[in-house]
């Protein structure tokens, strides 16, 4: 069997007028998160990290803001064409772990349909998704409520 390890990233200006959209669904908030496509930190977050392990570059590679065909996108179909672009090479998540830090809304509340929708589009169990919430004790730009952020590891596997 082989294994693979990645890590991804993202960070998001939070602003006005924006739905906030994290790991697939809709957070009641004043605020949403500025960006080209629905700007959804923690689903950006997964796809780097896939495309991370198998050393395929990153999502600005195969969805660049530059393209007007991504303005808007649901980062759910995204993160389906990634799924499959890692199963059609035999590659299969085996589990994934994942940090928001935001400083509101509360999103504990929020976790479990996260997971659920996450694991529908990813075809895993909710066992194997793991997403925690945390602040930055009003540090940096995410202390300061100017963003929200997100950190994932997954890890592959090829039988």
């Amino acid at each position: 069997m082989e294994i693979r390890i990645g890590n991804g990233y993202d960070i998001h200006r939070l602003t006005a007028d924006r739905p906030l959209i994290l790991g697939g669904i809709t957070v009641p908030h004043s605020l949403g998160l500025l960006g080209h496509s629905d700007a959804d930190v923690l689903t950006h977050a997964i796809m780097d990290a896939m495309l991370g392990a198998l050393s395929l570059g990153d999502i600005g590679h195969y969805f660049p803001p530059s393209d007007p065909q991504w303005k808007g996108a649901d980062s759910l179909v995204l993160l389906e064409q990634v799924h499959k672009l890692i199963t059609e090479q035999g590659w299969s998540i085996g589990n994934l772990d994942s940090t928001i830090v935001a400083e509101q809304p509360k999103l504990k509340p929020h976790l479990k349909a996260m997971r659920d929708r996450l694991g529908g589009i990813l075809k895993l169990s909710s066992d194997r998704i793991s997403i925690k919430a945390t602040t930055n004790e009003k540090l940096g730009p995410v202390g300061r409520e100017e963003g929200i952020c997100a950190y994932v590891v997954v890890l592959l596997t090829k039988s």
